[in-house]
């Protein structure tokens, strides 16, 4: 969440009744303006804007607020058509129906709800068997409210292990560190400064696919080091990192030295693919199948298909869950373990989760996930295939080959064909333009191509690559399961009008949609974020290399 600053709503008032945009405005206070034809025949049509950072003393009916509040949502973007994001925007009626019969229930009620808990419990199973727990294991986890709190809870424990094992050698244990890449997701770093551990943010290249690189791994590892973030699907170009090449190397490293280094894979995003894509891992272990993974976390509300609000951590085994980090609850009649960051907690995404994974099966995951990444390759192939376009990403690529050979030689795929015969991956496409078209036309900024997509409602990004490769700018579209074939072609469509738009313009037509300073500075926006618009990057207190600059997620 952005950080949110005080209005002082009297300063705001003066402000705006100031602002020559708001001449128009009469600002009357009516008194009683309860009884209303329509929303739109209230006090709140034309002659009182709803307050905003004070509660009213008068209270309004409530289709009045359901309509005006409804109507200032309209100005938001559409969900389904909100490439940016990696989180779920459909449920199926059955689920949604689930979800709102159970919206009052709370995870933190344990003894009032066992039916839930018993539900809670299958998924933790189920999920245990998917990421391969081993037989004799005694596998151990909790629903969060999401992989950031997951990512916390198992970079604790790992920080926990390493501090009683220093304690029980007598040695100090005042300076611990953890490894990731620099393309990490930010709630990998926020662990590593919430808990006051060393994070040592390790460089992506070219060469490491941009993501973390093994031979860095071995370069940084020490004896304090709590252990390593590994992710199973980068943020920002969808590449799974090798985990089974870094436990190789870590192996090695404890038979030299002694000193055990577990990894945590993050699997916020890939936890609900490998398992079911033909590809997986791309042929490596990535799970418990590796006795160095202690720990993995994924997200119910990314591909596991459920709205927002629920995450998975599981541990391999409960003795790898420090006991003292365990609290016994006494609470409301009755007693329960528990290891989270958050108490109460909605119970309705659970419930969803199980009717996904029964509902679905193993099969129904498998389909979805393998059209999810034939629609990916679709994307990727057709931008490349205009020449005007490079994609960074790779899944679209024959398994082994990570970059673009020739335009001219890209070949469709077959029917019956599957992720298999390619590179493992997200169906994320990450893509910007090719050296030819930056050349052909050096007056396109790539950013106006997001924003021009904008304008039909399409939410691409456009951002950098993680630092010290961040001169590159991409764009990215993270494939859903709501990503049908239609919707795809119609993206295809527009990607390349808007290209040709802005390739047949001349360069002073070009300027509004070209990078620039925001022409306004408005007061409420100042207030919902102490962050900087992108044209302002360059104020920021830290610079973009220094640590995980973006979520991108």
């Amino acid at each position: 969440m952005s950080l949110a600053r005080h209005v002082d709503p009297d300063q705001l008032i003066q402000h705006l009744q100031n602002h020559p945009s708001k001449s128009h405005k009469h600002h009357l206070h009516v008194k009683n303006a309860a009884s209303t034809i329509t929303p739109y025949s209230s006090r709140y049509a034309s002659q009182v804007e709803i307050s905003k950072f004070v509660i009213p003393k008068e209270g309004a009916p409530a289709e009045t607020v359901h309509q005006m509040l409804k109507d200032e949502l309209d100005l938001d973007g559409r969900p389904n058509l909100n490439l940016a994001s990696f989180v779920g925007t459909y449920m199926e009626r059955e689920a949604e129906q689930l979800m709102v019969e159970n919206l009052s229930k709370n995870m933190a009620d344990a003894d009032e709800y066992p039916a839930m808990m018993a539900m809670h419990a299958r998924c933790v199973s189920i999920i245990s068997h998917l990421w391969g727990v081993q037989k004799g294991e005694n596998a151990v986890g909790s629903a969060t409210t999401g992989s950031s709190e997951a990512i916390h809870l198992g970079g604790l424990a790992m920080k926990r292990r390493w501090q009683e094992r220093r304690e029980k050698e007598g040695k100090d244990k005042s300076k611990p560190n953890i490894l990731m890449g620099a393309n990490a997701q930010v709630a990998l770093e926020k662990f590593a400064r919430y808990f006051e551990v060393e994070a040592r943010i390790l460089d992506v290249s070219e060469k490491s696919l941009y993501r973390l690189d093994p031979e860095l791994v071995k370069q940084n590892i020490d004896e304090n080091t709590i252990g390593v973030f590994v992710i199973l699907g980068s943020t920002y170009t969808g590449h799974y990192e090798p985990v089974e090449k870094i436990s190789k190397i870590l192996d090695d490293y404890e038979k030299e030295t002694g000193i055990d280094i577990p990894i945590h894979v993050d699997a916020a995003s890939g936890g609900f693919i490998a398992p079911f894509t033909r590809a997986k891992a791309g042929g490596s272990k990535w799970n418990f199948e590796l006795p160095r993974v202690k720990s993995i976390n994924a997200s119910g509300h990314k591909f596991g298909l459920v709205y927002a609000g629920v995450g998975w951590i599981i541990w391999r085994d409960q003795t790898y869950l420090p006991k003292h980090l365990i609290f016994e609850l006494h609470y409301l009649g009755g007693t329960e373990e528990s290891y989270t960051l958050n108490f109460s907690r909605p119970g309705a995404q659970v419930i969803a989760q199980y009717y996904n994974l029964i509902h679905l099966g193993f099969d129904g995951y498998r389909a979805i996930m393998e059209n999810c990444m034939a629609n990916a390759r679709l994307l990727s192939k057709s931008l490349e295939a205009t020449g005007w376009y490079e994609c960074v990403s790779d899944i679209h690529r024959p398994k082994g080959q990570h970059q673009l050979v020739d335009f001219k030689e890209i070949k469709f795929g077959k029917d019956g064909e599957t992720s298999a015969e390619y590179n493992a991956g997200l169906p994320v496409v990450a893509f910007h333009l090719s050296d030819v078209f930056k050349k052909d036309y050096p007056h396109v900024e790539q950013e106006s191509i997001s924003t021009l997509l904008r304008a039909k409602q399409y939410i691409i990004p456009n951002y950098p690559l993680p630092p010290k490769k961040d001169n590159i700018e991409i764009l990215r579209v993270v494939v859903r399961e709501s990503m049908s074939l239609d919707l795809l072609d119609r993206l295809i469509t527009d990607i390349i009008s808007v290209t040709e738009r802005l390739m047949n313009s001349a360069p002073i037509h070009l300027l509004p949609f070209q990078p620039g300073t925001a022409a306004v500075n408005h007061v409420e926006k100042q207030a919902q974020s102490q962050g900087l618009h992108h044209d302002r990057k360059h104020e920021a207190k830290n610079p973009m290399n220094n640590g995980v600059h973006r979520t991108v997620c």
